[in-house]
């Protein structure tokens, strides 16, 4: 605390380019912000030991810092994944972990799954390119298929992934799913198919990865997934760049095993390193377009986003329960009053 005994809040890392949003917030509650550029756990630890409140982008909090922190009670992401928090860690010291539900960005993400899956199957990287080095032949994208009756399959089935079903089947595609964790009937009921994760890489044209980055995830798509498609088909992963091999990835393009990828992350997620080249050998493919995992990006959510996490932080700090606790239940369990 300052001198005064104001609560400090510390955002450990951001790329909005200001905190003006969060400072409004965090200061008219009467508490004290101060922004960090953390890189590491070892940079979190140095910025917010001593920090009432924590602000987490793509730094990752993980149990030792947690272990560093003095006082900290609320660790907020920016977003609606806490795959950089440990957050076992977190409940075993008494902190909160808040999150932002998903809802925020599910048509920005939605739609950019689209465009991507769109832009690849219609190969409009191709053509842009060819156009520009003065070849005007509809030849230069073949070959290209209809997509109308095609099947778009969906890795996870949560509401992101159901706004991309309601877009698809205004494409004429047909919808299938997996998801372990959500009943058959309610997959039925919003318009897919459910079906097993290998009759998803047997049967899907389309391929959408949507999924969290958890343990069970982590590498879930590599060289025997990718091997059983189909090579015609097109992979877009609009969730987690780790959920899919790169080296794998890259050996399934370039040898023909599928036919194209659309990818808002890669395994690297260059977001969390501080000196980042774009050496990866994907971007050296012509079947492959990437986006800097800014799927769920538009001026309205990422104010959103900010104004929910922030308002987290002071209802949490004023002795109000948060919107959207991630781990209240096992807080209550571990640590009862």
């Amino acid at each position: 605390m300052t001198e005064q005994g104001t609560l400090t809040v510390v955002v450990a890392d951001h790329d909005f380019g200001e905190v003006d949003i969060e400072r409004g917030i965090i200061e008219r509650a009467g508490f004290r912000l101060v922004a960090a550029d953390c890189k590491t756990e070892d940079d979190v630890i140095a910025a917010a030991r001593n920090a009432d409140a924590v602000f987490a982008q793509y730094a990752t909090v993980g149990a030792r810092a947690i272990a560093a922190f003095t006082r900290c009670r609320v660790i907020a992401r920016y977003g609606t994944g806490v795959d950089i928090v440990d957050v076992d860690a977190a409940t075993r010291h008494g902190i909160l972990v808040t999150n932002v539900p998903n809802d925020w960005c599910r048509d920005e993400v939605a739609d950019h799954a689209m465009a991507l899956l769109l832009a690849a199957a219609r190969r409009i990287g191709t053509y842009d390119r060819a156009t520009r080095a003065g070849v005007w032949r509809w030849q230069s994208g073949e070959p290209i298929h209809r997509m109308q009756g095609r099947l778009i399959g969906l890795l996870s089935f949560g509401a992101i992934a159901q706004a991309i079903a309601v877009r698809a089947r205004a494409f004429g595609m047909g919808v299938i799913a997996h998801d372990p964790y959500l009943a058959p009937a309610e997959i039925t009921a919003h318009g897919a198919t459910p079906v097993s994760f290998d009759e998803l890489l047997d049967q899907s044209d389309y391929l959408v990865v949507q999924a969290p980055l958890t343990d069970q995830t982590r590498h879930l798509i590599g060289e025997p997934e990718l091997r059983r498609m189909k090579s015609t088909l097109i992979l877009v992963n609009t969730g987690r760049g780790p959920i899919v091999r790169d080296h794998a990835l890259y050996r399934a393009l370039s040898e023909g095993w599928i036919a194209g990828a659309g990818l808002d992350d890669i395994e690297e997620e260059p977001g969390k390193q501080r000196d980042w080249s774009p050496s990866n050998p994907l971007f050296g493919l012509d079947n492959v377009i990437v986006t800097p995992h800014a799927a769920y990006y538009s001026e309205e959510a990422m104010r959103t986003v900010r104004e929910f996490a922030a308002h987290e932080v002071v209802r949490v700090l004023t002795g109000q329960a948060p919107l959207s606790p991630v781990n209240a239940d096992e807080l209550a369990a571990a640590h009862p009053r």
